[in-house]
């Protein structure tokens, strides 16, 4: 059985990255992104990335770090989100991008990873999303082709994952990620727990080991909220204490 564990992101990364390539990157806002994996290509310094992820981070953490370092030529995302320097390049023209709807954005994915090289969807039809794509009728409504997306590389972070790279994700952060697992020429992974094989629920796993080609625990995790949103705190009266 090939060894698909490495001891830290850097070796994880080894001889897979080069200027040019596209790298897709799981997570929503800063939920589920592979931080530490992320950290690596910034440290590898590879430049003019085309960077398939619903959004680019935030100033300063997760992909907003390779933005900064200006090691991403093109962004194709849903989401410009909470990230002023991704907003600011764009406008500038230092940074590409190609803007999807959400849903059109995982199907994308997910055709990719299945084989799929196109599909139709009434998403996006009469609108700038359908510019200079085929539109075809289908039963009395009109419909645009998206082609699937694929890359050279996919950065997945997952909950827990055993020695042959079968992963667990835990709640909302089974995002975007498990469809790109499924979408990268080759897959690496960070998860908070690298268990023996045979320790998971085999009617838990998400992704099969058949998916992934390296991973690593993960050796630090800040798991930052994108924005804190709290309710007052109620000051409690005598007569409700």
């Amino acid at each position: 059985m090939v060894d698909k564990v490495k001891k830290d992101a850097v070796e994880a990364l080894a001889g897979l990255l080069n200027d040019g390539m596209t790298i897709m990157a799981g997570g929503f806002g800063l939920c589920g992104i592979p931080e530490n994996l992320i950290a690596a290509i910034r440290e590898a310094g590879v430049k003019d990335l085309t960077v398939v992820s619903n959004n680019c981070g935030v100033d300063g953490f997760g992909l907003g770090i390779l933005l900064e370092n200006r090691q991403i030529k093109k962004m194709v995302s849903s989401y410009v989100g909470e990230n002023k320097l991704f907003e600011q390049l764009y406008l500038s023209g230092e940074l590409e991008l190609e803007f999807n709807p959400q849903g059109t954005l995982a199907e994308r994915i997910r055709a990719g990873g299945a084989g799929i090289p196109a599909f139709f969807t009434r998403t996006g039809y009469g609108t700038l999303v359908a510019e200079g794509k085929e539109v075809r009728e289908f039963d009395g409504e009109m419909y645009v082709m998206e082609r699937g997306l694929t890359a050279d590389l996919s950065i997945v972070k997952a909950w827990k994952g055993d020695a042959e790279g079968n992963l667990i994700y835990r709640k909302t952060a089974r995002n975007f990620n498990p469809m790109m697992a499924t979408a990268g020429r080759a897959t690496v992974v960070e998860v908070e727990e690298l268990v023996e094989i045979g320790a998971l629920d085999k009617d838990a796993i998400h992704t099969p080991g058949i998916y992934v080609d390296r991973i690593i625990k993960g050796a630090k995790f800040e798991k930052r909220i994108e924005r804190v949103t709290t309710r007052p705190h109620e000051q409690k009266t005598q007569e409700t204490a």
